[in-house]
C-alpha cells in the first residue's frame, strides 16, 4: 500500500495588523534608484541598511504578478518554495532549501508567516486571502532574536496599509478569462484629532480552469470574502499609540483538483481502468455516502473547503523618552472543512476530510531604545498557546474496503525571552549580538483510530518539550556610504512534534525531535551608482536532527512517520540587481541558488525490513535532499508619458529548475518559465488606473505538486494562459 506523502489545509490570512510603521518610497527626481524603508527589525530602516538577506515585494508588484495568497510569493522572490501538495491544503514552504513536508494540520513550518508582527504559528491559517497590502519583507535565515517565534527557514512579513489622517478611498477590480474576478476596497480617514480608520474588504470569484473527464463540470472556482477594519489612536503630545484590528474571513472555494499521471486501476484491478489523462487540466471526483454521513458534505460536493476565521489584536505602545514599551495581544480562530479527492475520481479509493478548529492565543512585550545613537536594542518576551481539534478522515471503501477515522487535540504552548543588541563600534563597524531563550511544550491529546468501525488505536497522549538557547552574532562593515559588507552565525530551532496520520499503532504517534541549524552567512549591499543597487549572500547551513517523513519500525512493522536525519547541510546564496538608468525605467533581477546533503542519515528501508521481519536500516548517507536548485526572476517596466497620462508597458518572469522527488522520477517536477505581461494607462495625477494583462503568456505546462496515495499517481496543474483587464481608482 502506497503511503500518503504531503500536504492538506486552508483558511486565511484576513488581518492581523502589529506595528504603527509602513513602508515608504522616495524616489530621486530622474534616473534614482528608490528607498525602500523596511521594518524588518522593529524600526524604520532603509532596507539597504539592514545586515541581513532580504527581499521587499511590494503592493504594485503584488498586482502586476496577480499575487493574491502567500504560496505565490515563490514567484516574486528568490530561494522561496511553497508546495500546495494535493491541491490545496496545509502549504509545505520551503527558504533556502529548508522545508518541512507535511500534509497534517498540527506541526509547525520552517518558515514563520506574520502579519504586521502577529504570527500564524500553524501553517492551515496562512492560506487566506492577500489584500490591502503595503509590502511584503522575505527574511532568508533563522530568525529569533527580534520575533515572538523561532524558526529555522526565514520569515515572511506582510505589512497592511494603516488609516490616514486625510479621508481616502479606492478600489481595484479585476476580471480574466475562466470567469476568474478579484475585487478589493477601502475606505480610510479621521474620526476625531489623532484618531483614525480605514476599513478594507476583499473577494475572489471564479476562475475555474479543469473539468470532470466524464461528467465535463467545472472545478476550481473561488469563493473567497476577506475584511479588515483597523483603528488608530495616537493622541498628540502623549507619547502614546495604539492600532486595534479586527479582522474576519470565509472561504466556500473550490479546490484546484488533480490529474492523473498513470492509468488508475479501480477497486484493486477489479474495477474499470481509467486511462492515464492526456489533458493535465482534467480530473474526477466522487463522494461516498459514508462520508456523507459522517460530515456536512452532500452527495455532489465537489473537493474544497468551507472555511471561517476571525480575530483581533491590539499593539500598544508607549515612549517614555528613553524606552518604548510596546505590547502586542492577539487572539485568531479558524473553523476548517475540507474534502479532497486525492485519487482523482469517481472511485473511492482515497478521498479525505479534515474538520478542524484552531484557537490561538499571543503576547509580545517589547522594551527598546526610542531614540537610537551608537547603541541600539530591543529585549523582549512572548508568550503563545495554541490548542487544535481535529477530524481527519480517510476513505478507501473502494480499495482496501474500510473507512480511517482519526481524532484527536492538540495543545502548544510556549514561552521565550529574546534580545538584540547593535553597537556602533566606528562609523565604519558595527557589531550585533542577539540571543534567545524559549521553552515549548507540545501535547498530543487523546489520539485515537478507527478502521471500519473498530478501534485501531484506543485515545492515547502523549507530549513532546524543548528548551533551546539560540542567538546571533554580526559584524557589519561600511567602508563608504555606497558599500555594506556584512557576516554572520546564528542559531535556529523549529519544533518537535508529532505524525497524525492514519495508524493503528502508538509508535507511529511517538514524537520527533526538534531541529537545528547553525547558519553562516556572509553578504554585501551596494549602491555603486545613484541608479544601481547590487546586493547578495552566500551561507553555508549546518543542519542537525533533519525533520524528514519516513518510517520506523513498530510492534507491527513499518509505521510511516517523521524521523530525525542527524546531520545534514545546505550551501547556497542569492543575488539581487535593481537598475532605474532613466527616469520610468526599472529593471529588477534576482538569482537564487541552494544545495542540500545529507551528511548523516540511516533510514529505514521499508521493503527489505518487511522481507526480513525486522528493522533494515538504508544509508543515506551522501544523497542530496530534494528540491530545485536554482531559481531566477525578475520584472521590467517603463512609465513613459503621453500628454496628460502615463503609459506603462511591463514584464514579469519566473524560472525554477527542476524538483527531484525521493519518490521516484515519476513525481519529478520539471523545470519551467514562466512570464507575464501588461500594459497600463493613467492620468498623470494616477487617480485611475486601466491595465491590459497577461500572465503565463507563453501557456507554460508545468505541475505544482507530484505525488501518490493509495494506487494513485497525481498531480497539481499550474493554471494555464490568462488574460484580462484591471481597473483602480482613488480618491
Amino acid at each position: 500500500m502506497k503511503r500518503l506523502l504531503c500536504s492538506a489545509a486552508i483558511c486565511a490570512i484576513s488581518g492581523g495588523y502589529g506595528a504603527p510603521l509602513l513602508a515608504q518610497e522616495a524616489g530621486h527626481e530622474a534616473g534614482g534608484e528608490s528607498e525602500i524603508v523596511v521594518t524588518a527589525q522593529h524600526r524604520e530602516q532603509s532596507a539597504q541598511d539592514v545586515g541581513i538577506a532580504l527581499s521587499v515585494v511590494s503592493q504594485a508588484m503584488l498586482r502586476e504578478r496577480g499575487i493574491t495568497n502567500v504560496n505565490q510569493l515563490q514567484d516574486a522572490t528568490p530561494s522561496l518554495q511553497v508546495e500546495p501538495a494535493f491541491g490545496g491544503g496545509a502549504p509545505q514552504f520551503r527558504l533556502r532549501g529548508v522545508g518541512f513536508q507535511d500534509y497534517a494540520s498540527n506541526n509547525s513550518p520552517t518558515v514563520g508567516i506574520y502579519v504586521n508582527e502577529v504570527a500564524y504559528p500553524i501553517p492551515i491559517m496562512t492560506q487566506g486571502l492577500i489584500f490591502d497590502v503595503s509590502r511584503v519583507e522575505v527574511l532568508r535565515g533563522p530568525q529569533g532574536t527580534l520575533y515572538g517565534r523561532n524558526t529555522t527557514g526565514g520569515a515572511v512579513n506582510f505589512v497592511t496599509n494603516r488609516p490616514t489622517d486625510e479621508l481616502s478611498a479606492g478600489g481595484t477590480f479585476e476580471y480574466g478569462r475562466f470567469d476568474a474576478f478579484n475585487g478589493e476596497a477601502y475606505v480610510s480617514g479621521p474620526l476625531a484629532p489623532g484618531i483614525n480608520l480605514r476599513v478594507a474588504g476583499a473577494t475572489q470569484q471564479g476562475g475555474a480552469y479543469q473539468h470532470n473527464r466524464d461528467t465535463g463540470a467545472s472545478l476550481g472556482d473561488a469563493d473567497r470574502w476577506g475584511g479588515r477594519a483597523l483603528l488608530s489612536v495616537e493622541p498628540a503630545g502623549t507619547g502614546f499609540s495604539a492600532l486595534f484590528d479586527l479582522h474576519y474571513g470565509r472561504d466556500k472555494s473550490e479546490a484546484t483538483g488533480l490529474y492523473l499521471l498513470n492509468d488508475l486501476a479501480t477497486a484493486g484491478g477489479t474495477g474499470p481502468t481509467i486511462p492515464a489523462d492526456t489533458n493535465r487540466y482534467a480530473t474526477g471526483w466522487g463522494v461516498s455516502s459514508q462520508l456523507v454521513a459522517d460530515t456536512e458534505l452532500t452527495e455532489d460536493s465537489k473537493p474544497g473547503v468551507n472555511n471561517k476565521t476571525w480575530g483581533v489584536s491590539a499593539n500598544l505602545a508607549y515612549d517614555f523618552g528613553a524606552a518604548t514599551l510596546t505590547s502586542i495581544t492577539a487572539y485568531d480562530w479558524l473553523k476548517r472543512r475540507q474534502f479532497g479527492d486525492w485519487d482523482s475520481s469517481a472511485s473511492i479509493e482515497a478521498d479525505t476530510f479534515f474538520g478542524s478548529k484552531v484557537d490561538v492565543f499571543a503576547q509580545e512585550l517589547r522594551l527598546s531604545n526610542s531614540k537610537p545613537g551608537r547603541l541600539t536594542w530591543v529585549v523582549g518576551g512572548y508568550y503563545s498557546k495554541q490548542k487544535l481539534d481535529e477530524r481527519y478522515y480517510s476513505d478507501f471503501l473502494d480499495i482496501y474496503g474500510t473507512y480511517a477515522r482519526v481524532n484527536y487535540a492538540q495543545d502548544v504552548e510556549s514561552i521565550s525571552v529574546f534580545g538584540q543588541a547593535e553597537y556602533e563600534l566606528t562609523p565604519k563597524w558595527k557589531a550585533i549580538f542577539g540571543l534567545r531563550y524559549e521553552h515549548e511544550k507540545r501535547s498530543l491529546d487523546g489520539f485515537g483510530s478507527a478502521f471500519g468501525g473498530a478501534t485501531a488505536l484506543p485515545p492515547t497522549s502523549v507530549d513532546t518539550s524543548m528548551n533551546p538557547l539560540t542567538g546571533k552574532i554580526a559584524l557589519q562593515f561600511r567602508p563608504n556610504e555606497q558599500v555594506m559588507l556584512y557576516a554572520s552565525a546564528s542559531r535556529g530551532t523549529k519544533s518537535g512534534g508529532f505524525t497524525t496520520y492514519n495508524t493503528g499503532n502508538s509508535s507511529g504517534i511517538q514524537p520527533f525531535k526538534p531541529e537545528k541549524i547553525n547558519a553562516y552567512e556572509v553578504g554585501f549591499k551596494t549602491n555603486p551608482l545613484p541608479f544601481l543597487q547590487f546586493n547578495g549572500s552566500a551561507y553555508y547551513y549546518d543542519y542537525r536532527d533533519q525533520q524528514v517523513l519516513s518510517a520506523v519500525w513498530g510492534a507491527n512493522g513499518p509505521v510511516g512517520r517523521f524521523t530525525n536525519a542527524d546531520k545534514s547541510r545546505v550551501v547556497g546564496g542569492e543575488l539581487e540587481l535593481s537598475i532605474q538608468p532613466v527616469k520610468g525605467l526599472s529593471i529588477n533581477q534576482y538569482l537564487g541558488f541552494s544545495q542540500g546533503r545529507y551528511l548523516d542519515f540511516s533510514d529505514l528501508d521499508v521493503a527489505a525490513s518487511r522481507a526480513a521481519g525486522g528493522p533494515v536500516y538504508a544509508d543515506r548517507s551522501h544523497t542530496n535532499i530534494p528540491f530545485p536548485k536554482w531559481s531566477w526572476g525578475g520584472s521590467v517596466s517603463y512609465a513613459a508619458p503621453v500628454g496628460d497620462f502615463v503609459i506603462t508597458p511591463s514584464t514579469t518572469f519566473t524560472y525554477r529548475s527542476k524538483y527531484p522527488s525521493w519518490l521516484g522520477e515519476t513525481y519529478d517536477i520539471g523545470a519551467y518559465f514562466v512570464a507575464n505581461a501588461e500594459i497600463s494607462l493613467a492620468p498623470a495625477d494616477g487617480k485611475w488606473t486601466a491595465a491590459l494583462w497577461g500572465r503565463n503568456i507563453f501557456n507554460e505546462k508545468y505541475d505544482l505538486t507530484r505525488n501518490f496515495f493509495t494506487s494513485a499517481d497525481i498531480a497539481q496543474p499550474a493554471r494555464p494562459v490568462s488574460y484580462g483587464i484591471r481597473f483602480g481608482l482613488k480618491y
